[in-house]
């Protein structure tokens, strides 16, 4: 991310938090979601689940986050449509 920010290459992150240390725009799955699901697995296997027959879950929540801090400071305009949609805009 540093690199990027000192060549002021515009980014996009899989994960909300690299947008909120600087990064442009992230979409991706909420890594708050996946650490719960991965609790509930790992609980059924204490409780003595076989893993071989938990099924495969995939995630079916994504977030879009723009920063626009980064992109004033990269002299970019973000399209009113992208901030629409955005789940989460930093200022």
């Amino acid at each position: 991310m540093a690199l990027a920010a000192r060549y002021a290459v515009p980014t996009v992150y899989e994960w909300r938090e690299y947008v909120a240390a600087g990064g442009l725009i992230s979409y991706g799955t909420s890594l708050t979601d996946t650490y719960r699901n991965v609790g509930t697995y790992v609980g059924k296997i204490l409780k003595g689940a076989k893993p071989a027959d938990l099924p495969v879950q995939q995630p079916t929540t994504f977030e879009l986050v723009v920063n626009l801090k980064t992109a004033k400071a990269l002299g970019l305009t973000v399209p009113p449509s992208i901030l629409a949609r955005a789940d989460e805009v930093i200022e």
